[in-house]
């Protein structure tokens, strides 16, 4: 959803830049994966959702959950996005942060999603091509999605090759329809 992209966008940055300034890239990465994860969890939704529990409670449950892998900085911003109800956007605060972090570092995060497993030879030639065509590093995510029926797809920042069986049927019919 772009509008909860948009509001995540200046927490991320002001993570990124925090961490650049104190030389924290890594730690941060640890830091907003973790809260991730704990505030993409069903329950958890259920907690930020409810009217009934304070933003207090909730910034002082999520350091207990996070506990001794927080710093004082990241528990600070764990609570004022509490205070500001936005917790539930962390998912998105984390995505935007590595993004900033893989530019940064001169690399690029792409997806590679396949209807079976790849090979570490298929994996291999996909990221050196990626290399190739971005002129940075490429880290390479891999999912499997049965619905492609073969073939693959890539998604890289806003670049999207779609050489599945799916995506060519989608195209062929299309075509015939016109």
């Amino acid at each position: 959803m772009a509008e909860s992209t948009t509001i995540a966008r200046p927490y991320a940055q002001a993570a990124f830049k925090l961490a650049q300034q104190k030389q924290a890239l890594p730690a941060w990465t640890e830091m907003l994966g973790l809260a991730a994860v704990v505030a993409a969890d069903a329950g958890m939704r259920k907690l930020l959702d409810n009217p009934r529990v304070t933003p207090e409670q909730v910034a002082e449950l999520f350091v207990d959950i996070c506990g001794e892998r927080l710093n004082d900085d990241g528990r600070n911003m764990l609570r004022l996005l509490a205070e500001r109800r936005r917790l539930a956007l962390l998912p998105e605060i984390f995505g935007l942060y590595e993004q900033f972090k893989n530019e940064a570092e001169g690399a690029i995060t792409a997806q590679l999603i396949t209807a079976f497993p790849a090979t570490d030879a298929q994996k291999q030639t996909i990221a050196a091509a990626l290399k190739q065509r971005f002129g940075r590093d490429v880290q390479l995510e891999y999912v499997t999605d049965p619905s492609l029926m073969g073939g693959a797809v890539v998604r890289a920042g806003d670049l999207v090759i779609d050489g599945s069986v799916r995506g060519k049927l989608t195209r062929l019919g299309t075509a015939l329809n016109h």
